[in-house]
């Protein structure tokens, strides 16, 4: 396989962009891991490895900067500067990220939990390996994972809603976070979405969900998410890419506050499904059995 620019929905509104991707549809592997890079400093360069299984798929949510991918014989340069498009690296390629502009952030999709034993760390060892018979003892598996959910929607509360203080793992060349499948969540992502050019003091959100986990991130900028469980109220303020609102189903959420240039990042336990939205407000209460 080559490395290959794709195109991810972009779904246009005044108060801000959304984009999403989901794991086997818009990109061609389930998702076990994702990380997101920032704090980097104008010039420096990210990565120089390579996987002998993990695929990856590489966004540059806001700010730009270049991917370069070598297979060995010859290089290629991505230069990544759109939200809505991203580039896929198969397994077997060297590469490295540059040319980071002022305020960039890098969101990483991978096709494998963290294992040390999948980095080839030296170029001088990538080159001399057979790339092809390394490849051959990976296990393509595909198919969506199941979802262990324990909390009944109708009778959710804001209180089992909760932060999640995420690792920052601090690097002069800037840092990283990085949830991965049942780890620091307590599902498998299978679809990654964000909010961006945002402008300041609007408000998204205004629905809630019958069975769908999320992890809700403010990868740049602030915001607040206002939660509703039909009785109580909890607005919880998130300002560091380093934390994340871990929410459960059967919770009506609205995101007020956004600070100008903003990014929401959300990670979520299933596909798209319109029929998991409840989208009326009289619908919401009926839903959690509470009189209107």
């Amino acid at each position: 396989m080559k490395p290959e620019i794709i195109q991810l929905p972009k779904i246009t509104d005044p108060r801000g962009n959304l984009t999403f991707i989901e794991g086997l549809n818009h990109i061609p592997f389930d998702i076990k891991r994702v990380y997101w890079i920032y704090d980097v400093p104008g010039g420096e360069i990210r990565g120089g490895h390579a996987f002998k299984e993990q695929d990856e798929f590489i966004v540059a949510i806001s700010g730009s900067f270049d991917v370069v991918v070598n297979d060995g014989e010859k290089e290629e340069r991505f230069h990544l500067n759109r939200s809505y498009m991203g580039l896929h690296v198969p397994p077997g390629k060297w590469r490295f990220m540059d040319n980071f502009s002022t305020n960039s952030l890098a969101l990483v999709l991978a096709s494998t939990c963290f294992d040390e034993n999948d980095y080839i760390r030296s170029y001088e060892d990538f080159k001399s390996k057979d790339i092809r018979s390394l490849l051959s003892t990976v296990k393509v598996v595909k198919g969506l994972n199941e979802n262990n959910t324990d909390i009944k929607a109708s009778g959710s509360t804001v209180n089992d809603c909760k932060v999640i203080e995420l690792a920052k793992n601090h690097r002069d060349k800037g840092n990283i976070t990085v949830v991965e499948n049942r780890n620091e969540v307590s599902f498998d992502i299978n679809r990654v979405y964000y909010l961006y050019d945002v402008p300041g003091g609007e408000e998204r959100g205004g629905h809630a969900h019958k069975e769908l986990y999320q992890l809700i991130i403010a990868a740049g900028g602030s915001f607040d998410v206002e939660l509703n469980d039909g009785k109580n109220k909890r607005t919880v303020t998130l300002n560091r890419p380093y934390q994340g609102l871990y929410v459960v189903p059967g919770i009506w959420r609205e995101l007020k506050n956004f600070s100008s240039g903003s990014t929401c990042l959300v990670l979520a336990s299933a596909h798209y499904q319109e029929n998991d939205y409840i989208r009326d407000s009289v619908d919401f209460l009926n839903f959690k059995q509470i009189e209107v």
